[in-house]
């Protein structure tokens, strides 16, 4: 996952009432090594925000706030990303109480007053069934998606259990009963005959390259097929999703809701309400 342009877009926010010089934010780099583990570095940071605003800021506004507080709002909400490559490094992104006293206000507007929040990105990598996937597809402006192509993959794996999603299966749910023995048929029974003829599929295309089998295959794939995508947003459309999915019957959008829950700031600007 990759959240990127705090800075950008907290400075923006201040562009229509040219206030930057009311901007208490701060925006940058720390290393671990600055004081042996993260916690150490995310001191540093916020003894330096202290520092430099001494309390106070310079048009005579006073806040009430410590470098202890600080440092648990940091720990809380500042880490933006890691250095995935030796995890010794991460970008922060502490938010002021004047900054983000304002941002509350303009998100509590409504549009178009929010729409700083379109320029803080967010990029990650999902792997969701496809009936979930056609209702993602219905958020379309602000984002981008780039998913593994069923047309060119599909045939290159064994089709297997493993491929759907089964999170809240339960395969003994019975279905009907079977004449003439009057046997119960449950959700394993269906499961075991629709694999097997998947698979059977994708084997005899691969076999004989006749594009009649992977055309079967592809038309009755279950909607359960489990795809990964790379899906790019930014934070007023996961606002949206967190308060249009919240209720959602589909244990999938709750489980997508408590992601967003974790998000940097996601109290103060995701799912903030009055």
């Amino acid at each position: 996952m990759k959240i990127s342009n705090f800075e950008g877009a907290f400075r923006g926010l201040r562009n229509p009432m040219d206030s930057w010089k009311k901007s208490d934010s701060e925006f940058g780099m720390a290393s671990t090594k600055l004081g042996g583990d993260v916690q150490g570095a995310l001191k540093k940071v916020a003894s330096s925000w202290c520092d430099f605003f001494g309390y106070s800021m310079s048009d005579g506004d006073h806040f009430d706030t410590e470098e202890g507080q600080v440092y648990d709002w940091l720990n809380g909400n500042g880490i933006v990303n890691w250095d995935t490559k030796d995890y010794q490094h991460f970008e922060y992104a502490y938010l002021g109480p004047n900054d983000l006293g304002l941002a509350k206000r303009m998100i509590l507007a409504g549009n178009p007053n929010d729409k700083f929040m379109r320029q803080i990105f967010i990029s990650m990598d999902i792997t969701a069934p496809l009936y979930w996937w056609k209702e993602m597809d219905t958020y379309k402006v602000g984002t981008v998606s780039d998913s593994c192509s069923t047309m060119h993959k599909l045939a290159s794996n064994p089709i297997t259990m493993d491929c759907f999603e089964t999170d809240d299966y339960i395969g003994s749910t019975k279905i009907y009963d079977r004449e003439p023995y009057n046997k119960d048929a449950t959700m394993d029974d269906i499961w075991k005959g629709l694999i097997e003829a998947c698979e059977t599929l994708r084997q005899r295309y691969n076999e004989t390259h006749d594009k009649q089998y992977w055309k079967e295959l592809v038309r009755i794939l279950p909607e359960s097929w489990l795809q990964k995508r790379t899906w790019t947003a930014n934070y007023e459309v996961l606002r949206n999703i967190y308060f249009q999915r919240k209720n959602h019957k589909l244990s999938e959008w709750r489980s997508f809701n408590a992601m967003v829950e974790k998000l940097p700031y996601a109290k103060d600007l995701i799912y903030l309400t009055k």
